[in-house]
């Protein structure tokens, strides 16, 4: 029983991450290559900030104290049992969070960022593999420091995290 529960899991996981992938590779493919250079660098901010945020959110649920979350449900306070929820399913979400959400976005801003790369390659004449190596690399620390921060962040601020996380998803939540 255990055993078939985790194949479906793995292979639903699998599934939504295929599909948030396309709809992220779409945006990114429909909007970088027509857009002005800033827009298409905003892009790739926007998906580096999502990778990070989503990390802090993974590692926030994984650290949480659920007792907390508990006595704010028994005050019937927002987001409580939505908090609970997501704890009791913390291994899933955390691999949620941090490996489908956290990796598409590392993967997608990087190819923004080829796109980005060729584009001012060409517009300003730079040589494609210097310009190609500057920007992943850049993108990389930007990505690697911001993770390396959140997740400071998020093991002192689990419960907090996990709480406002909540309250804005509870709506959505069965």
């Amino acid at each position: 029983m255990k055993k078939e529960k985790d194949t479906k899991w793995i292979l639903s996981i699998t599934i939504i991450a295929f599909v948030i992938s396309f709809i992220f590779s779409l945006v990114a493919e429909l909007v970088i290559p027509n857009a002005f250079i800033v827009i298409s660098i905003f892009l790739v901010f926007i998906f580096i900030f999502l990778g990070i945020i989503f990390d802090i959110i993974g590692v926030a649920i994984s650290v949480s104290d659920q007792k907390s979350f508990h006595s704010m449900a028994t005050k019937r306070v927002k987001g409580s049992k939505t908090a609970i929820k997501l704890t009791n399913s913390r291994e899933k979400v955390a691999s949620f969070c941090n490996d489908v959400i956290g990796d598409i976005c590392g993967v997608i801003s990087g190819s923004c960022g080829l796109s980005i790369a060729i584009k001012l390659s060409s517009i300003l004449g730079f040589n494609l593999l210097i310009t190609t190596l500057i920007i992943t690399s850049i993108i990389s620390a930007i990505t690697i420091g911001g993770k390396a921060l959140g997740k400071k962040t998020a093991i002192k601020n689990s419960n907090k995290i996990v709480y406002e996380f909540s309250k804005i998803i509870s709506p959505f939540v069965k």
